[in-house]
């Protein structure tokens, strides 16, 4: 693709460039195109009742028990038949290759559930035929992941599946050679059992991230995106700057409905794009906000990217937990961006549009209670229902279900009540603002499926899967339903054709939920190698000793080093399988270099830092897809685009680093009062840190205003920093009174020890600091049986034993050798000691803003002043 457009894309072409990537390029008609939409809808339906509570009673065992082999199965055929394999490739029929790449693969992905019964009398190791199998099975899914995500994905997968192979070859030098694996064994790994191909990632894919893109893609089809569009307009568009202002919120409500940065781009893009550029935005500018708002939508609760459910595995916690520890950063990700497109308005004097005036304070009044009203409603519907199933103990089912369809009805009719929301045309010689009094009314009924969903994920703490099963149910009966309600409240006649129209609309949405999974099917997949090779191979601790080795040891060094390694990969890979590589690689090194380093980096902080450097390359040049699609539409520099957007998304890359340090931002082990706290400092902090970085607050910012400013917001986001410096948080003790310390402490404080010793695998003396969590116990020696101490004092030395088998340190140390000529020791102990609370840094922080705030105004007073003598 060109960098630069001559031209803004006419709708159909838009819709081209979305599907070549999303949905495939290929849409022949007549009878392949029919068979083409009913293999998708049969894919849908499958992973409709496979998530459904009926499950078990109308599925057979085996297709449960193999539903990641049939989800790969549906994904390669739908790729082979929608995705052409060349640039040449027909797009209006399907050659005979590809009938072949497409059956044959499916076919192949099957094989585990044709010859289940053999593969399991075998152990899950494979024979010859098996072997031979599966090595031509990976030539297919390259094949289709080539088709559908591009050459570096198969490349990356290939260079893996080489030192499978060939790692053990004389030519592979000695730090990364292994014994290597017969063709048996490595592809038992890979195709045969859940180690490779058919590992977590692709569970994942088939239990919870379908039902959920289907979800986006139904509410989409009923007409959410819109109403969501138009709700954003209607309440910001009238603010200097409005149309960016509205782009930003509509995007992050557009992010519940397309897990695509591309889609969302196009759909939103589409009608703020030209209306940024008529109030005074350049097209880069233009396309550049609606870039980094919808790339953001990946990572807005409750409905995240694909990414976030692989975490609930790799990290072993529930969705709720993911979503709440991700929800802080998202929302004041967004609020930055809405302050970095009101400075720019600010700064070059923007029009407004319309005639309508409302102050700022009412309008984000008016927001900030909407939202909260909405999480607050999210929250109480817990107590009716609570009441109704007491009440009605054996059918509260039903109960709640006509109570939830008459809610619906109601809502429906209030819909009736005013007309159905159009497209409005952004380059119209009038633009007229939506009245969000008139228009509230057609759309409140979409709310209710992300209501539901949100009650079974946070309330009822079901299953991601089951919990977008019972939204996508509701979904179904609404797209079913509206029009023939709405015609009937308004009087219209043709009932059973308003019903026809509501099925159809149905049927698209099914169609195109499965068409938007073929992609993300094939990347989990085909990142399964590189997850099945790192298992196989030990290749990630390779991986970890060379990395640690680049960056001396050093934390920050490490973060940057995993940041860029983001960056690059993202240029070739999709979101979930740049997440799925990264992660697997470099996770596990981080928060083993952050312990040898004193600091305890929670896992999920590591996997959320990975996540939002996974996104950030769809907006990176010289290959951020959705910064080319925004280019598409605005007829700007692609290149220009994907720099400006990544300027304006420096709020995403600075939060991964301040949680990484700070995890009170990502709300762990914060009460409610302090997560009150969190929130508002971190929101004055973001808006600090953008001011900082656009140069500009009140009025122009001078230098030193601009430094003081990325100076403010690092205190206000790490202010442990700063009192560390002042009163540490540790006071170091002799290891010969370990054990007075740990008998002396309230149960709950933290002892840091630094153990050394010789590594296992290398015998070379390592450092590592372990965190003591103080138990509930009599005395010292019962606190150190329970976590596992085994201590042989000599002198001054503490010598340890290892650790008893399931106690606290028994994993901690497993990479030690206790049986060597060097001992196992406590070279150094820390005990807490009394520290002011953090917070305090705040007042002298927040006292230099004010005084910058003060200045900035005096001079902001006399430019005025200037421009009206002027």
């Amino acid at each position: 693709m060109s960098t630069k457009q001559d031209r803004a894309l006419s709708e159909d072409e838009l819709q081209e460039l979305v599907a070549s990537s999303d949905t495939g390029a290929r849409n022949p008609k007549g009878s392949i195109g029919l068979m083409i939409a009913a293999v998708a809808l049969i894919w849908s339906i499958f992973q409709v009742l496979l998530a459904s509570p009926v499950a078990p009673y109308v599925l057979p065992g085996d297709l449960i028990n193999n539903s990641r082999q049939i989800h790969l199965a549906f994904a390669i055929f739908l790729a082979a038949m929608a995705y052409p394999l060349f640039k040449s490739s027909p797009r209006n029929y399907i050659p005979w290759y590809d009938w072949i790449f497409g059956i044959g693969g499916a076919l192949l992905a099957l094989y585990g559930y044709f010859f289940y019964e053999k593969i399991v009398g075998n152990g899950g190791l494979a024979d010859d035929t098996d072997a031979i199998v599966s090595l031509i099975a990976l030539g297919f899914l390259f094949l289709a992941a080539y088709r559908t995500l591009g050459p570096v994905m198969v490349a990356l997968a290939l260079v893996f599946l080489f030192y499978v192979f060939f790692g053990s070859s004389d030519v592979v030098p000695d730090q990364i050679r292994w014994a290597g694996a017969s063709l048996r064994k490595a592809m038992s790994h890979m195709w045969i059992t859940s180690e490779g191909v058919f590992g977590i990632a692709l569970g994942v894919s088939t239990k919870f991230v379908f039902l959920f893109v289907l979800f986006g893609a139904l509410l989409d089809r009923a007409g959410a995106g819109n109403y969501f569009i138009k709700m954003a307009f209607g309440a910001l568009g009238h603010l200097r700057g409005g149309p960016a202002k509205a782009a930003v919120v509509g995007s992050a409500a557009t992010g519940l409905i397309s897990g695509s940065s591309i889609a969302n781009v196009v759909t939103t893009g589409t009608f703020t794009i030209p209306l940024m550029k008529r109030v005074g935005f350049s097209a880069e500018k233009a396309g550049s906000v609606e870039v980094a708002s919808s790339v953001n939508g990946q990572i807005m609760p409750p409905v995240m990217g694909a990414a976030a459910f692989l975490m609930v595995e790799y990290v072993g916690i529930s969705y709720v937990e993911v979503i709440t520890h991700a929800f802080l950063p998202a929302i004041i990700s967004y609020i930055a961006l809405v302050y970095i497109v009101h400075l720019e308005a600010v700064k070059n004097r923007m029009p407004t549009i319309g005639n309508k005036v409302v102050s700022m304070g009412k309008t984000i009044g008016g927001m900030f209670l909407f939202f909260a009203g909405f999480a607050l409603l999210c929250y109480a519907t817990q107590y009716p229902v609570g009441w109704i199933v007491s009440f009605f103990p054996s059918g509260s089912g039903w109960v709640l279900s006509i109570l939830l369809f008459a809610i619906y009805v109601a809502l429906i009719y209030l819909a009736a009540q005013v007309p159905d929301l159009e497209q409005d045309d952004p380059d119209a010689e009038v633009v007229e603002l939506p009245d969000v009094a008139k228009i509230y009314k057609a759309g409140l009924y979409y709310l209710l499926p992300i209501i539901v969903l949100v009650y079974f994920l946070m309330i009822e703490r079901k299953s991601p899967g089951l919990s977008a099963f019972w939204a996508t149910f509701l979904l179904f009966g609404i797209l079913l339903t509206q029009k023939w309600l709405k015609a009937m409240f308004r009087g219209e006649g043709d009932p059973v054709g308003r019903l026809r129209e509501g099925f159809m609309d149905l049927i698209g949405g099914m169609i195109d939920g499965a068409r938007n999974m073929i992609g993300i099917g094939l990347a989990t997949a085909t990142a399964g190698i590189i997850v099945g090779t790192v298992s196989l191979t030990g290749i990630g601790q390779v991986m970890a000793d060379f990395v640690e080795f680049l960056s001396g040891g050093n934390l920050i060094l490490m973060l940057v080093f995993v940041a860029i390694l983001s960056l690059i990969l993202g240029m070739g890979l999709p979101t979930t399988a740049n997440y799925i590589v990264v992660s697997s690689l470099m996770v596990s090194v981080v928060v083993e270099l952050g312990a040898q380093s004193g600091l305890v980096v929670p896992l999920i902080a590591v996997h959320l830092f990975v996540f939002y450097f996974g996104i950030m390359a769809d907006v990176t040049p010289p290959v951020g897809l959705a910064s080319f699609a925004a280019a598409a539409v605005s007829g700007g520099d692609a290149i220009r685009t994907g720099f400006t957007a990544f300027f304006y998304s420096l709020r995403t890359v600075a939060l991964p680093f301040v949680f990484i340090f700070n995890t009170d931002l990502l709300l762990i082990d914060v009460t409610w009062m302090q997560g009150i706290i969190v929130f508002v400092v971190a929101t004055i902090g973001i808006l600090v840190f953008t001011a900082g970085t656009m140069g500009f607050f009140l009025t122009k910012s001078r230098i030193w205003e601009t430094v003081a400013l990325l100076l403010i917001a690092f205190a206000l986001f790490r202010p442990g920093f700063f009192m560390n410096q002042i009163q540490p948080p540790f006071a170091e003790i002799p290891p010969a009174q370990f054990e007075t310390a740990l008998g002396e402490a309230s149960p709950g404080d933290q002892l840091r020890a630094v153990i050394r010793g010789p590594d296992f695998d290398t015998l070379e003396s390592k450092d590592l600091t372990v965190v003591f969590e103080v138990p509930e116990a009599a005395d010292a020696q019962a606190r150190m049986d329970n976590l596992g101490i085994m201590i042989v004092p000599e002198g001054d030395t503490i010598k340890l034993d290892e650790p008893m088998f399931g106690t606290f340190l028994s994993d901690k140390l497993s990479t030690f050798d206790f049986y060597g000529d060097e001992p196992v020791q406590i070279a150094t102990v820390k005990a807490p000691s009394s520290q002011l609370p953090k917070e305090l840094i705040f007042i002298p922080a927040l006292m230099l803003l004010a005084l910058i705030a003060f200045l900035q105004s005096r001079r902001a007073e006399d430019e005025t002043l200037q421009g009206e003598v002027a």
